[in-house]
């Protein structure tokens, strides 16, 4: 059987009791949810990369440590974090801020409105970058990666109650500190900024 209809936590016990060939099935799978993760939160695309093959590379050095019981993405999130964590205290001090080109391009046939949704993008990018990375981390894994509030309390080890206040308090923050970048009103189209910024 080559695996690719397993499911992620069959394979990944295949990995820990020694058939590692099975991680190159996984990283298949989620790389470009890491990465996106990672991007998101560093703003550094080479980073990103980086950092997807440090998961892999955790992944099979502490394979060992996976459960029987285990849930595949919360483990692989719990490593993810673990190695962004590492990645932060290595650059303490610098100022982290969206590359160019990091925004989600748009698939718009009218080119003003394409137009208008990349600078919404690439300041809602910059707004996000404003906030504290407690607050940026929480958006993007349940607004960017779509957790469900239940998986985020579980990988940030807390009630799922804290994590809806957490959301919470991160969307306001993230709508004002947008809107003072764009230099518009709170008042903005509510419709318009759910379709255009997805986020806020």
């Amino acid at each position: 059987m080559n695996g690719m209809g397993e499911r992620d936590e069959l394979l990944m016990l295949a990995v820990r009791d020694g058939d590692v060939a099975k991680l190159g099935l996984l990283f298949d799978r989620h790389h470009r949810v890491l990465f996106d993760y990672f991007a998101r939160m560093t703003g550094d695309r080479a980073a990103a990369e980086d950092l997807v093959q440090d998961v892999f590379f955790r992944m099979l050095k502490y394979r060992k440590t996976y459960r029987d019981d285990s849930r595949f993405t919360a483990w692989m999130f719990h490593i993810a974090r673990n190695a962004r964590i590492d990645h932060h205290k290595k650059r303490r001090g610098e100022v982290m801020f969206p590359e160019e080109g990091m925004e989600v391009p748009s698939r718009s046939p009218f080119p003003n409105q394409e137009l208008e949704q990349q600078q919404e993008t690439g300041l809602l990018q910059r707004a996000l970058f404003k906030l504290s990375e407690e607050k940026r981390e929480v958006l993007v894994l349940s607004r960017y990666q779509e957790m469900k509030y239940d998986q985020i309390a579980e990988l940030l080890g807390c009630e799922v109650g804290t994590v809806k206040v957490r959301v919470h308090r991160a969307i306001r923050e993230l709508r004002e500190v947008f809107f003072k970048l764009s230099g518009e009103k709170a008042s903005w189209n509510a419709k318009k900024s759910e379709t255009s910024l997805r986020i806020i």
